[in-house]
């Protein structure tokens, strides 16, 4: 299951995103992708940074803290032939996103 933390995007942290991404939208408001928790950071996706294999997230601990990261994409698939990739990052705590039977998980909701 998901994480149930959502975040709302810093006015300045989304206009630096939209800097640094050649996405014409980005979301101002976006739920943590990582596995349920309460404690340590939360990571939202924001969108792809440009750069082959990399992400652009935003990463929060707490209501006042929040920052811009680029993290490179999670390398590993589910098995077998036609395993779906993960949709976190690399060096995720927990399970990736293919592992939660729980709900259907798309890497761009």
């Amino acid at each position: 299951m998901r994480c149930v933390h959502w975040r709302r995007v810093p006015l300045d942290l989304a206009r630096e995103a939209r800097e640094k991404s050649t996405a014409p939208y980005i979301d101002r408001v976006v739920q943590c992708q990582l596995s349920a928790h309460n404690e340590g950071e939360h990571f939202g996706l924001l969108t792809d940074a440009g750069a082959y294999g990399t992400a652009l997230w935003l990463r929060w601990h707490g209501a006042d803290e929040a920052e811009l990261v680029v993290l490179p994409d999670c390398p590993v698939a589910a098995p077998g032939p036609d395993g779906e990739g993960c949709c976190l990052f690399a060096d995720h705590a927990k399970q990736h996103t293919w592992e939660d039977d729980l709900e259907e998980v798309s890497c761009i909701s």
